[in-house]
Parts: structure tokens; C-alpha cells; sequence
């Protein structure tokens, strides 16, 4: 079934200007940091940036376990070399609504 959903995706929020925004944690590009300083994105400027998966490891220092790992970018997934990404999602469930994000596992 494809329709219209009414529902807002988990964590996301509306702008000044009515689009929907995603929260992403800031990547440091200088030391490879996954840091906890959020930047909400519009899906237009979400096409500017390579994102991780929130399920990517990361050490106990934050920062990515493998060299590449799988990223999204512009409408592709693709395996790139932790160095090119700029944000990480924050959470595996963001992507759903919050009723659904409740269905367990």
C-alpha cells in the first residue's frame, strides 16, 4: 500500500517554514568524532551530506570501529571510507513513527 502518511517520523520536528527536520550527530571530520551535537536537517540538505546508520559500532571514545561503513548519500547506500562522513543518524528507530517505533523487536 502506498499513500499518504500522517504520521511524523520519531524525533522529527517542523520548522520555521513548515518542512520536516531529522536530528544527525555531528561527525568531526578533523578527528573522526561521532560528537553529541545535533544538527536538524531538511531532506534537501540531507542530500549534501554522507550519513551513517545509527547501528554503525562505534568505540568507547565515539568514533567508527570499521575503515568503511555503510552511509547514505544523495538517494544511494553505499560503503565508504568512515573519513567522508559528516553525520550520523541517531537512532536505528528515526526512520518510523512513534506508534510503530513501540512494536518490540
Amino acid at each position: 500500500n502506498i499513500g499518504l502518511i500522517n504520521s511524523l517520523s520519531t524525533f522529527a520536528r517542523i520548522n520555521e517554514y513548515g518542512f520536516i527536520e531529522a536530528p544527525y550527530r555531528w561527525v568531526d571530520p578533523k578527528s573522526g568524532l561521532v560528537t553529541d551535537q545535533i544538527a536538524y536537517l531538511t531532506a534537501d540538505e540531507e542530500d549534501n551530506y554522507v550519513i551513517a546508520q545509527a547501528n554503525a559500532q562505534l568505540t568507547e571514545d565515539n568514533k567508527f570501529v570499521e575503515d568503511a561503513i555503510i552511509v547514505r548519500y544523495k538517494d544511494d547506500n553505499l560503503t565508504l571510507p568512515v573519513e567522508r562522513v559528516d553525520y550520523m543518524d541517531v537512532s536505528p528507530k528515526q526512520v518510523v513513527s512513534v506508534a510503530t517505533a513501540l512494536i518490540p523487536s
